[in-house]
């Protein structure tokens, strides 16, 4: 079975969600300091480009490598090694000025979250009963955008009080967040010891709904991520909205997902399914279509709300779906998968709005990217429905419940996922 705990193991759970509370804020507070330091310094949108292509890169091309550490290290060696390592990393980024070598550094702390987030990521289903994971999910998503939501502010005040490195060594003590749920938290994967390491041959494509699923996913994702880029002229240039209507509209989405977290987190587990997964990520393009005919940058905010609450059904969804599909072994392999897939589709649709938003008109450019993602989840939902009518075949390593245990099928997304002022990533 995917699921290795006999009772849930609550305190885990609310020890690892605190660690995600307190590192993501980190996160985003380096994240934000620094795109105000590469901005403040003279160093222009491409320094700022180079950045957010340093934090997400690494995390599309180094997740295979990731996800096989994640299924054979012990966990908890992984979380204390890598957490140190970037706190390390967090330090020297306080302290360094051109913005060549901070934009590496943020690559080498973007490669440590691509080892360390399948590894936290597979270590949640052991913690819990099947029932209860999706409580567990929205749980530790709540705490990773709390953090987000704090961050930003945090950020503004402090560079402007102290100057950047007090928010960069705020973001390196973040880190010995891991270390301390390394130590503290009971469940592990692959303790060191006598007992032979599990092992499984799992593929995503050995299960045909899960590689349609993640699919459709991505292409959903080269759509949405581009609004990242273009909201901005949408809602200051289009809509000629003050610097404070934009703050309120880009903080309803992820107060959304607050909301969709807790609604979410209580949903059945016999409806958690691919297809539903693929009609709740159409969901979450429907706001921006039609955030895309608004006159007015008030009336985005429940439309932003409303896709921040598909967008943590999503999420609850993703964790729930590949714990149940996919082998207990091979957990950590099947998240860097998907992560893999999301980032690099959400670094196309990045890169792709830059030139875009200087020959188009905003709006358009909004109703594409809802229109892009709203096509890609109806194309994909009868082929998801057509590959769960199958029953998966077990794909090794320990005996495994079938994928019926969850539904006719599954797949995911991570939780770093989906839509604007929401593309990050977690430690």
């Amino acid at each position: 079975m995917s699921f290795t705990s006999d009772e849930s193991r609550w305190a885990d759970v609310y020890l690892v969600s605190g660690a995600r509370a307190v590192s993501v804020c980190g996160d985003f507070l380096a994240a934000t300091t620094l795109a105000l330091v590469l901005q403040q310094r003279g160093h222009g949108g491409l320094a700022v480009s180079g950045l957010l292509v340093a934090a997400s890169l690494p995390l599309a091309l180094l997740a295979p490598i990731g996800g096989r550490i994640a299924d054979r290290a012990d966990s908890r060696t992984v979380l204390i090694v890598a957490g140190f390592v970037q706190s390390l990393i967090c330090v020297a980024l306080a302290f360094v000025h051109h913005p060549v070598a901070i934009i590496g550094l943020v690559a080498l702390l973007a490669a440590g979250l691509a080892v360390t987030q399948p590894t936290l990521a597979a270590l949640i289903p052991r913690m819990v009963r099947p029932d209860d994971l999706a409580k567990a999910s929205g749980l530790n998503q709540t705490a990773g955008v709390i953090g987000m939501l704090i961050a930003p502010a945090l950020a503004g005040i402090l560079v402007g009080q102290t100057g950047s490195r007090t928010p960069l060594l705020i973001d390196a003590a973040s880190y010995l967040a891991l270390i301390v749920a390394g130590l503290v938290i009971k469940t592990r994967r692959h303790q060191a010891g006598p007992a032979k390491t599990e092992k499984s041959a799992f593929k995503v494509r050995d299960d045909r709904a899960l590689a349609v699923m993640i699919g459709a996913m991505a292409a959903v994702m080269v759509g949405v991520s581009a609004i990242n880029v273009v909201e901005v002229f949408f809602i200051r240039e289009t809509l000629h909205a003050s610097t404070t209507m934009f703050g309120l509209v880009t903080a309803a989405w992820p107060a959304g997902m607050l909301l969709g977290s807790v609604l979410f987190g209580r949903m059945p587990r016999a409806r958690i399914t691919v297809p539903a997964l693929i009609l709740i990520t159409g969901g979450s393009c429907v706001p921006l279509l039609a955030g895309a005919l608004v006159t007015g940058a008030t009336a985005l905010i429940p439309l932003w709300l409303i896709g921040g609450v598909f967008n943590a059904g999503i999420n609850v969804f993703v964790m729930v779906i590949v714990a149940g599909r996919v082998p207990a072994a091979a957990h950590g392999r099947a998240f860097a998968a998907v992560t893999s897939a999301i980032q690099t589709s959400g670094l196309i649709g990045l890169v792709a709005a830059g030139p875009l938003v200087e020959h188009f008109d905003p709006r358009w450019l909004v109703a594409a990217s809802g229109a892009l993602g709203l096509a890609a989840s109806l194309l994909g939902l009868p082929l998801v429905r057509r590959e769960s009518a199958r029953s998966p075949q077990s794909l090794g390593g320990d005996a495994q419940e079938p994928a019926t245990a969850i539904t006719p099928a599954a797949t995911t997304m991570p939780a770093s996922a989906t839509v604007p002022a929401s593309a990050a990533t977690a430690k």
